[in-house]
Parts: C-alpha cells; sequence; structure tokens
C-alpha cells in the first residue's frame, strides 16, 4: 500500500524536509531513484534531452561502483546528482550509526548537499544526525561549517512505476491527476520499474511541455 500523493499530515510531521517547491512558477522537479543502471539510466538521460529537462537523480552508492561510466553521463548531461545512501538502507530497520555511516559512505561519490531517504522511511533521529552535517561538492566526507547544509529531499507525487502490478497507463496517469507547479515528482531509475518508466516518462514530458512547464534540478 503506497500514496500517490504526499498527505498533508505527513509534511506536517516532517516540516525540516522539502517536499515541493514553489507553487507559483510552472516548473516541475523530476526525480529519479535507485540508480545508476546500464540501459535503464541511459534511456532516462535520452528521454529528458529529446525533451530539454533536466533532473535529479537520487544515486546509490553501490551502484555507481558498479557502473562509474554510467554515473559519469548522467553528471555531463547536466544533471543534479543526490545521495541515496550506499546500500538502499531503510532508516526506520537500521540504527543510527549504521545509517549514518551508510550515507557518508555514498557521499564520497556523489559529493552533494541533496539527499532522499530510500523507501521515504527515516527517524527524526536520524534526521536530526543528518541535517547537523554540512556538505560540499568539494569534500568526501563531512565538511566545514562554511559549505552547504545537507537538505533531505522528499516528494508530493510519486508515480508508482515500482510496483509490478500496476499497468504502464496507470502509472502515467498517477502523475498526470496529481502533478501541479512546484511538484517533485518520483521515478525509479531501475529495471524493476522500466517497464512502468518507458511508457510513462515520456508521456509526460510531453504532457507538461504541451502545457507550458519547464523541468528543472532541485
Amino acid at each position: 500500500m503506497y500514496l500517490i500523493k504526499s498527505p498533508l499530515l505527513l509534511k506536517w510531521y516532517y516540516p525540516s524536509l522539502l517536499w515541493n517547491k514553489s507553487r507559483t512558477d510552472k516548473v516541475i522537479y523530476l526525480t529519479f531513484d535507485d540508480g545508476p543502471i546500464p540501459n535503464v539510466t541511459d534511456f532516462i538521460l535520452k528521454t529528458l534531452k529529446a525533451f530539454n529537462a533536466k533532473a535529479t537523480f537520487f544515486c546509490i552508492g553501490n551502484n555507481i561502483v558498479k557502473h562509474p561510466e554510467v554515473f559519469e553521463r548522467v553528471k555531463s548531461d547536466g544533471h543534479a546528482i543526490g545521495n541515496h545512501t550506499f546500500n538502499h538502507l531503510k532508516g526506520w530497520k537500521t540504527d543510527d550509526k549504521t545509517y549514518i555511516e551508510n550515507t557518508l559512505k555514498c557521499q564520497t561519490l556523489t559529493k552533494t548537499n541533496l539527499f532522499r531517504p530510500p523507501y521515504g522511511r527515516i527517524k527524526k533521529s536520524q534526521i536530526r544526525s543528518l541535517e547537523s552535517l554540512v556538505w560540499s561538492s568539494e569534500s568526501n566526507s563531512q565538511l566545514q561549517t562554511s559549505d552547504s547544509k545537507l537538505k533531505i529531499i522528499m516528494w508530493d507525487v510519486l508515480s508508482g512505476d515500482f510496483d509490478i502490478n500496476l499497468a504502464p497507463e496507470k502509472c502515467y496517469h498517477n502523475v498526470i491527476k496529481n502533478t501541479q507547479n512546484g511538484s517533485i515528482i518520483v521515478f525509479h531509475d531501475s529495471l524493476k520499474a522500466f517497464d512502468r518508466l518507458e511508457y510513462a516518462l515520456p508521456r509526460v514530458l510531453k504532457y507538461f511541455t504541451d502545457q507550458g512547464f519547464t523541468f528543472s534540478t532541485l
């Protein structure tokens, strides 16, 4: 069971996390979790380029190690990089020390101040620990106070592409029906999601481009 639209109660409970951007401008923020991975990431990059769209990729450290050339293509195409832990840890089932260490291990590769908890599941104690750190594109781990503070990124629209029982058309309509100005949308850069992603992503890009929206990085 999962919610396509993030409820206001959840946003209230975790007020320091970023759920959406400004509702004023016609800008959408596409995000892709779990990559990089051959073929799937390449499809995403090609599709984004066709619509002159930029996005944010929340990468798993272990996948960066396995596929460094794919990771470099994401960066060279001008997309933003986010940290998604090294081993895709579920915060609710992981002790804080292990969770923070795993995130820092991923940070040596991603070098970003953007973080998304896998599954969107993170303890308040883990949030406090992560938000007390400071991050930079120039460092390999914990940073100096002159650099940028970590931003924990959630979402307000979940495409459902990870759901193998979901029809590709439904995945597309999940996004179309729930997206508005400033929405942060989650797709997945994974083999599991590819059947739905392959159908929905180009159609989402076309639909909102025709409506006058642009697609930007976080």
